[in-house]
């Protein structure tokens, strides 16, 4: 069946979008626990880039498992799905010249690395935002914690699931030390040269 599938080629080139934009186009990846401040850093990051003229996207977990990937668990091979599938999106996204923050615990390196061979290394960025268990238990926002003590929830990364650090991201942000404002000014500063802004 593969074999019948034939790419057709179109005339307007990621090059072209690029150009048009007057940017480069890439895909912020926001690895972290639950509750760390993923979605929150991505959001003002993304405000900054859209005043700035960028084309941006977020791709987020509540509202990919609300749609695209409505089908799918928590279970480990799941997970790994509900990741390649969102790679595969964002890759679509960078073709169409727009600068994509996805947030999303991803807890596995196995799938980052994934991530990183489909968008191609040089349009991924990983940005680990590190806040320990109990910082993120503490602050709760979802109630995830709770339910998942009182067990719930299985497979809640942190607490009965794994989650695999980044050992060489690209951005590391400790928010138990950083505000978001320094937060969001690190992560600007390293992509900037890269969006060619």
């Amino acid at each position: 069946m593969k074999e019948n599938i034939i790419p057709h080629t179109y005339q307007i080139s990621l090059q072209d979008r690029r150009k048009a934009n007057n940017h480069n186009s890439l895909l912020l990846w926001f690895t972290g626990l639950s509750g760390s401040g993923k979605s929150t850093i991505a959001n003002v990051v993304e405000q900054k880039l859209f005043q700035q003229g960028i084309k941006t996207y977020t791709l987020d977990g509540d509202n990919i498992r609300k749609g695209i990937n409505k089908d799918l668990t928590f279970a480990p091979e799941d997970r790994t799905e509900n990741i390649r599938r969102i790679a595969e999106v964002s890759n679509l996204m960078i073709d169409a010249g727009l600068v994509v923050l996805a947030a999303f615990v991803s807890p596995y390196k196995k799938d980052r690395q994934n991530i990183r061979s489909i968008v191609k290394d040089a349009n991924f960025v990983e940005v680990y935002i590190n806040t320990s268990v109990e910082e993120c238990e503490r602050r709760d926002v979802k109630g995830l914690y709770k339910k998942a003590r009182s067990g719930e929830i299985k497979n809640m990364t942190g607490i009965s699931a794994p989650y695999e650090a980044p050992e060489n991201p690209d951005i590391e942000i400790k928010t138990e030390n950083e505000s978001i404002e320094e937060a969001v000014q690190k992560i600007l500063n390293y992509i900037k040269p890269i969006l060619n802004i």
